[in-house]
């Protein structure tokens, strides 16, 4: 993982962005446990950079800008996908409009990105918190983004449990 840490330091990401990338990486492995269902190179990658758009913007916009670094840079799409699509559950391209971004769906997909989502939004900063408290934070948002976290949730449930 130090060889992610330096690349994200690199990029501009304060020691605060890289100990919580860390903390998801090791969230997202421990959950994966030996379930073959889950790569876990392409998880400690994507764990790993999944905020390093973070260097550019604090904003909504900082999984499309990590991507874009990433893609520059020639990583792997699926590392790519990862890092884009990690923002809560994912947003529609609708929501991605609606909140100034280019229409784009970033709804995670494969296992990988939704393993990474949910153990992002398990964490503040490197501490772990209650999906129950993100659930309650998340009032101000639409409906079905709500419900979108909530089945997430419910699924890494079941899948990890």
């Amino acid at each position: 993982m130090s060889e992610y840490g330096a690349l994200l330091r690199d990029a501009g990401c304060d020691e605060r962005v890289v100990r919580h990338c860390r903390a998801v990486t090791a969230l997202a492995l421990e959950l994966a446990g030996g379930d073959p269902l889950y790569d876990r190179a392409l998880l400690e990658a994507g764990g790993m950079l999944h905020d390093i758009g973070r260097s550019v913007t604090h904003g909504i916009g900082h999984a499309r800008a990590g991507a874009a670094l990433l893609r520059a840079s020639g990583w792997p799409e699926a590392i790519c996908l990862i890092v884009e699509r990690h923002t809560g559950a994912g947003l529609t391209a609708d929501e991605c409009a609606l909140v100034g971004l280019l229409p784009r769906d970033c709804v995670p997909v494969t296992p990988e990105e939704r393993l990474v989502a949910y153990a992002d939004k398990r964490l503040k900063g490197d501490r772990v918190v209650s999906m129950e408290r993100e659930l309650d934070r998340s009032f101000a948002l639409p409906h079905r983004s709500r419900r979108r976290m909530y089945r997430l949730w419910r699924e890494m449930d079941v899948l990890t449990g």
